[in-house]
């Protein structure tokens, strides 16, 4: 297994390169100039250009790539234009917020979605079936008028300050993971319910609960394990308008206004991150997999 963990996280490292040139060589590309948006609208040609030398961007594509490319594998992803902080100090303060929006989110589908699509799989093509739908409507109409509409506060601060802030934020994203995580739980434990040890366990008088539970969902949990580690993965990454609408300082909406500001380092780093955090998660999820189904070896 050590051996697999190695070569994964070796093999990262070509994802990561090309990610960062193609990043790089977009961004270079892209219209807008990051000196002009820093010196503001009454700048003069020479202020604008002083700016320009001062960040490097007057100098060939090549030689900044060449640069960019030595810092970063030396793990500096560079120093923000317009905060004028590391990019990795930046990533760092926006992280907590939009981990916990991608894991609060993906919690509350979880507890939500789990059990529905394994009691509508037992109850497949009987009203609880057909009422999944409905409930599912039910909770994207939700108004819950009584919670902040926006902000965020860091968990430091205590345990219900910090989810009163983001249970809108994960209704928002949560609504849409439930109804694909209760397909995707329905349809495995459907399955699982077809199996011959199910068929003993009826056999031998098991309760109907734990056939369900113990028997039906726990040999179904490798698909749905699959689903939430890849909706987390994508959560992280693409939470920049649940943040920009819910005014949450994470790396979504640091995103935004490294784009605004043309901030090229910020965006090369916060795009980065997320391709990382994307290879990191879907190694856990392999990993869970010994643990679902031992069957399975690396």
């Amino acid at each position: 297994m050590l051996r697999f963990i190695l070569s994964r996280l070796l093999s990262t490292i070509p994802v990561l390169l090309v990610v960062a040139v193609i990043v790089f060589v977009v961004l270079r590309l892209a219209p807008g100039d990051p000196a002009a948006v820093i010196a503001g609208s009454n700048a003069t040609p020479e202020d604008i250009l002083n700016i320009r030398q001062s960040l490097g961007l007057e100098q060939s594509m090549l030689k900044q790539f060449s640069i960019y490319m030595g810092n970063l594998l030396q793990g500096d992803f560079g120093y923000s234009f317009y905060l004028h902080k590391p990019v990795v100090s930046l990533i760092a303060q926006r992280f907590e917020p939009t981990v916990s929006i991608a894991v609060g989110t993906m919690v509350l589908a979880v507890l939500i979605a789990v059990p529905l699509g394994t009691l509508a799989a037992w109850r497949m093509g009987g009203w609880l079936d057909r009422l999944l739908a409905y409930l599912l409507i039910m909770l994207l109409s939700l108004q819950l008028q009584w919670l902040p509409v926006q902000g965020y506060k860091s968990i430091a601060s205590g345990l219900w300050p910090w989810a009163r802030q983001l249970v809108l934020p994960w209704i928002a994203l949560g609504t849409v993971y439930v109804a694909l995580l209760a397909r995707v739980t329905r349809a495995s434990v459907s399955e699982a319910l077809t199996e011959d040890y199910i068929r003993t366990a009826q056999a031998k008088g098991v309760s109907q609960l734990s056939i369900l539970f113990r028997h039906a969902l726990a040999n179904a949990a490798v698909p749905i394990v699959t689903v939430v580690g890849i909706g987390v993965a994508l959560l992280i990454g693409g939470v920049v308008v649940t943040e920009t609408v819910f005014a949450i300082p994470g790396l979504g909406s640091l995103t935004v206004e490294a784009v605004l500001s043309r901030d090229f380092p910020v965006i090369q780093g916060v795009v980065l991150f997320f391709a990382f955090s994307y290879v990191a998660i879907n190694l856990l999820v392999d990993l869970s997999y010994l643990v679902f189904d031992p069957r399975i070896r690396y």
